[in-house]
């Protein structure tokens, strides 16, 4: 937790997956300091004509790299996705070679009640986490 979900142009190998899944834990572990073990992430892959993604009117220049990251999470303040934001397009470009203009970021904020990672309970609500 969070729930990281990832939109991008189909193209990429596994091990270019592995790294940009990998890089992208590194920031959210980073920034929100949750356990290691809280890792999930959701792939979809898209014909280049079924993503569109422009820049706003703010002058980014977009390329097949690409990516879109809806990060679905409990409340975390400003600070901490500001610090998430940064660490994750630097850590992008480094581990996988994505310009920091073709990552979009979108934070999803929802509550404990919101959760559950199996067998039908809210674990945050039963004190399970």
């Amino acid at each position: 937790m969070p729930l990281m979900r990832f939109d991008l142009i189909e193209g990429r190998s596994d091990a270019e997956l592995k790294a940009l899944l990998d890089a992208a834990h590194e920031a959210m572990l980073e920034a929100f300091q949750v356990p290691p073990g809280d890792r999930y992430q959701i792939v979809t892959e898209h014909k280049p004509s079924r993503m569109i993604v422009e820049d706003t009117g703010l002058d980014i220049p977009r390329t097949r790299d690409v990516v879109v990251v809806q990060m679905i999470t409990r409340p975390r303040g400003r600070e901490k996705k500001e610090l998430f934001y940064r660490l994750l397009t630097e850590k992008l470009q480094a581990a996988c070679g994505i310009a920091p203009a073709d990552v979009m970021i979108s934070t999803v904020e929802n509550t404990d009640e919101d959760w559950s990672f199996g067998y039908g309970r809210a674990q945050f609500l039963t004190g399970e986490l």
